[in-house]
């Protein structure tokens, strides 16, 4: 992806869940050299992924401690960070909307 938006969203995240750290880091250079033309190819690499409508994609962080839900523009290669939280603020949230 040439754009992850905004990387200050999982710092402040990683901030307040120190133990999370070190997986958003590796999950966000991966991603930011990643070219990903179309879910299935998110899907090759991330075998745990779960792809949604409306271009959203579910990350497993640590384990599946963690979900991020992510909105992708794969002609511009940007990824909008939509959500990072626990599978209980998760639960919360509507997914495919956010």
């Amino acid at each position: 992806m040439k754009r992850v938006i905004a990387k200050r969203t999982i710092k402040e995240f990683w901030e307040k869940n120190p133990d999370a750290k070190e997986y958003l880091e590796t999950w966000y250079e991966t991603v930011k050299g990643a070219n990903w033309s179309s879910p299935n190819e998110i899907k090759e690499f991330y075998a745990t992924v779960s792809i949604l409508k409306n271009s959203r994609v579910v990350f497993n962080i640590k384990g599946n401690s963690y979900r991020l839900v992510a909105k992708i523009n794969y002609q511009k290669q940007w990824l909008f960070i939509r959500f990072i939280g626990t599978h209980k603020d998760y639960d919360t949230i509507d997914s495919n909307n956010i």
